[in-house]
């Protein structure tokens, strides 16, 4: 969650190409614009007060104008910001969201945050082709929401901290104070979401973390606690498309 005692108001989101080293990370802040966040290489997670939102380069989040987040880089990361006025909103959202970029969207975003920043007609029609794309683009569910009910958080920091821990819901709620119903309500309460559905989020987002930084896909298998690497692979596929032994190659 961002600190609130050193949030930074930046009015202009700003559109441009930006490199961050491993770990390297943006503090709070917040702008006037919206503004879509991408990642070209490495993997990206934002963060506000709700939870924590994360992209390979297959997905990108959109950052509404006012919410309050900070980035964090996971491998070296390609930044890529493309900012829009208040009045600009081709998602018709509200909300920090994950959307899938295609080929084409990824390739306006890259030419858009590359390109001289003027209003020459070229670049006009180029936005006007990547906001058109956006509108197709399909939302994501590839989010890490916050709790805020102590005992549910106790569950979630216990698998934040070993997300290969295998213990049922029913057997972490005793280190919660709390019985296995009420987190299972809590669950879906809370974060929208089942027990299992938020463990298989939180194995995902540890997982891109690592594979961003060479670790080897036999070893994210193992440390996300997948039960082999060949079930890692398939939950991986199905969630972004491609395979993760592709992860770090891809253009």
């Amino acid at each position: 969650m961002p600190d609130i005692r050193h949030i930074r108001h930046r009015p202009e989101a700003p559109t441009r190409t930006q490199a961050l080293a491993p770990g390297e990370s943006i503090d709070a802040h917040h702008h006037d614009d919206h503004q879509i966040v991408y990642a070209g290489s490495g993997v990206l997670a934002v963060t506000t007060g709700v939870g924590t939102w994360f992209a390979p380069g297959t997905r990108a989040i959109w950052v509404p104008a006012g919410c309050v987040h900070a980035h964090r880089a996971h491998g070296h990361l390609a930044l890529h910001l493309l900012g829009l006025p208040p009045g600009i909103n081709p998602l018709g959202l509200d909300t920090p969201t994950v959307i899938a970029v295609s080929p084409l969207l990824r390739e306006l975003i890259l030419a858009y945050t590359r390109a001289p920043h003027d209003d020459t007609p070229e670049r006009l029609r180029l936005r006007a082709v990547l906001l058109d794309q956006l509108r197709a683009s399909p939302q994501e569910p590839v989010q890490l929401p916050a709790p805020t009910d102590p005992r549910l958080a106790a569950v979630c920091d216990v698998l934040h901290h070993n997300p290969a821990d295998a213990r049922t819901l029913a057997a972490l709620a005793t280190t919660a104070g709390a019985g296995e119903r009420t987190l299972s309500r809590l669950f879906r309460r809370e974060l929208g979401m089942t027990f299992p559905q938020w463990r298989t989020q939180l194995r995902l987002y540890h997982s891109l973390r690592m594979l961003a930084e060479d670790v080897s896909v036999t070893t994210v298998a193992h440390h996300c606690g997948w039960s082999s690497t060949s079930a890692f692979i398939d939950v991986f596929r199905r969630a972004f498309g491609y395979t993760p032994g592709t992860h770090n190659r891809r253009p």
